[in-house]
């Protein structure tokens, strides 16, 4: 094996341990309740080691946040593909979110930590950029089945994403997390509802 390649594993390996690691930490003890230390120490690497790939903590937890949310979208469309019935494929995908809420790494770090640390802005163009897709297609796939009536595809979606959000958070702050799902899921399948064609509602 050539060095450059070894070495370019070993890169990504180390990144890879720090990433891991420092999700871990976030997600039980919120960024603010963890140090550079904490990390290098439980991903066993050196201070240096860390700087060579993260200019802070803060990118670290930007690269955390973003592990998060792939591993989010991929179960949101695995969840979609698996229901047969393609007008249902929107309401599987939001449920697959509802249910991902009550994850102590998607609660802490996506909901309730990624928004302060990494600036409302930059927050909200990563949701947009993963998730407003998402919701565009289920939505025309929808409408072209005939299951939600014709309307513009975008104000919709942004609706939805805020209300989607606004659900996330209501199951990360609530006493009762499961129970809360269970309220969430509820009002979301209504608002679906409500999008299906006069006569058929």
């Amino acid at each position: 094996m050539p060095a450059t390649t070894k070495k370019a594993e070993q890169s990504e390996a180390t990144r890879g341990k720090l990433v891991s690691v420092a999700r871990d930490l976030f997600a039980g003890e919120g960024y603010a309740g963890v140090s550079i230390e904490e990390i290098v120490q439980a991903a066993h690497v050196t201070r240096g080691a860390l700087y060579h790939h993260y200019e802070s903590k803060r990118d670290v937890f930007q690269a955390v946040h973003e592990d998060v949310q792939r591993e989010l979208t991929a179960r949101i469309r695995a969840a979609a593909a698996a229901e047969e019935r393609v007008e249902m494929h929107l309401e599987a995908g939001c449920m697959a979110f509802l249910d991902a809420c009550l994850d102590e790494d998607v609660q802490r770090i996506v909901l309730l930590d990624a928004p302060s640390v990494l600036g409302w802005q930059r927050w909200r163009e990563v949701d947009e950029r993963i998730s407003l897709g998402l919701l565009r297609d289920a939505l025309e796939t929808g409408m072209r089945a005939g299951h939600f009536e014709r309307q513009p595809v975008d104000p919709l979606a942004q609706v939805l994403l805020g209300a989607l959000n606004e659900a996330g958070l209501f199951i990360a702050r609530a006493d009762d997390p499961a129970a809360a799902r269970a309220e969430a899921g509820r009002t979301v399948s209504r608002l679906l509802a409500g999008l299906r064609p006069v006569g058929s509602r």
